[in-house]
């Protein structure tokens, strides 16, 4: 069977374009018309050696989140129209700007068609598509409400972008300014402050203690420069295999949510993340003991995965979901509390998701205090460290100047 590059005017009289696979140009005429695309004769042709793509090892495109949400929005939309799902697959997939991404829809749509159902087609990627996008499809598919399911889960994912956008942001500013601080410092210790301590040597004069302190420490840094540079390293990767350690990630999850500053904020979007979650799959008709062992796996913090799957336990046990919550110390009073009046009332989705809402409005919040607490402090900071260096070096030389006049 041959490539074909074709182009053709689809149902709603936009241009659509893409690649398929068949025994002749024919056939692919024939099964375009089949998805009410009309062909142009003269657009369809064999795809020639010229024309395929380059292929290197590890330089292939990577499929995003923001892939996977314009996907499900736009596979809702085409259900939702009443497009069979093997057509719209098919459509996605020569529409799809990433060419990696549009061959696993490619796949996808091929399972589909052998008989496979569409949450069992998306389990064969499960790095695209993870536990609880297969999960709520499933649930879709067994009620016969996938177009719904679609649109709250491309809903829920845009949310949990934007959710992740904002740690980021959050991060960036003060990771940033501490990095150019640590290279400032470094050029000063390393090129600048040995051409002072040059010109002091001819004064024959003690120097004053800050300027000695400098002077040493530049000394030591000159010295063991590529030792600290390589005790850096090391530690970061040390750091990093230890994290992929159960023990490890377990460790160094609870030491982000007990720092001073960040701890806050991280706790915050902990909870944003798990209410937001569960009430997704709650009112998508996903079993409560599921829908825990779900949102554990996917809160991309240890700490609070133990939480929740302890919650699951104690559920499948005949207790509540609250009380492993607040015996857990991880989320605040009130949270639990609004949890346990969700149970009590039956309306438990309804109030995770105005939880979720909550903390949404708590986490830009909280980013935007952090961002104003961290303009101060770094202004101190540089004040104090290279601004320390300099006056440090600069007070032989007002020395220098008392003593001549």
């Amino acid at each position: 069977m041959a490539i074909f590059i074709w182009q053709g005017t689809g149902p709603r009289g936009e241009t659509l374009q893409g690649e398929m696979e068949a025994e002749n140009r024919d056939a692919v005429i024939s099964r375009l018309r089949s998805q009410r695309i009309r062909p142009k004769a003269n657009k369809v042709r064999a795809k020639g050696r010229f024309d395929q793509e380059l292929k290197i090892p590890g330089f292939g495109e990577k499929v995003t989140a923001k892939d996977v949400v314009i996907f499900t929005r736009q596979l809702t939309t085409m259900i939702d129209s009443g497009l069979p799902i093997v057509q719209s697959l098919d459509i996605l997939a020569q529409q799809a700007e990433n060419k990696t991404f549009g061959k696993k829809i490619k796949q996808i749509k091929q399972d589909v068609e052998g008989g496979t159902t569409f949450g069992d087609a998306l389990r064969k990627h499960p790095k695209q598509f993870d536990e609880l996008y297969t999960n709520m499809v499933d649930a879709g598919e067994i009620g016969g409400i996938l177009d719904t399911i679609l649109l709250r889960l491309s809903g829920y994912m845009e949310k949990a972008m934007k959710l992740k956008s904002k740690i980021k942001g959050a991060m960036i500013y003060p990771v940033s300014i501490v990095s150019v601080a640590v290279i400032v410092t470094t050029i000063l210790l390393v090129f600048v402050i040995p051409t002072f301590a040059d010109m002091f040597s001819s004064f024959g004069k003690a120097l004053p203690l800050p300027t000695q302190i400098a002077m040493n420490l530049s000394y030591v840094t000159i010295a063991y420069l590529k030792y600290i540079i390589a005790f850096w390293i090391a530690l970061f990767f040390l750091v990093r295999m230890w994290y992929r350690t159960e023990k490890g990630r377990y460790a160094i999850d609870g030491f982000l949510l007990k720092l001073p500053i960040f701890g806050d904020l991280f706790r915050k979007a902990a909870v944003a993340r798990f209410t937001r979650t569960l009430s997704t799959l709650i009112s998508s008709g996903v079993p409560i003991l599921d829908s825990l062992y779900i949102t554990g796996k996917t809160a991309g913090n240890k700490v609070v995965e133990k939480v929740i799957l302890d919650a699951r336990q104690s559920i499948s046990e005949g207790r509540t979901l609250t009380e492993p919550l607040v015996e857990s110390h991880v989320f605040p009073p009130m949270v639990c509390q609004m949890i346990n009046v969700g149970e009590t009332t039956g309306a438990l989705d309804s109030m995770l998701n105005k939880i979720a809402d909550f903390y949404d409005d708590e986490v830009d919040s909280a980013v935007s205090n952090l961002t104003a607490l961290m303009e101060p402090l770094v202004i101190v900071f540089l004040g104090v460290v290279i601004g320390g260096l300099v006056v440090a070096m600069y007070m032989p030389i007002f020395q220098l100047g008392t003593v001549l006049n």
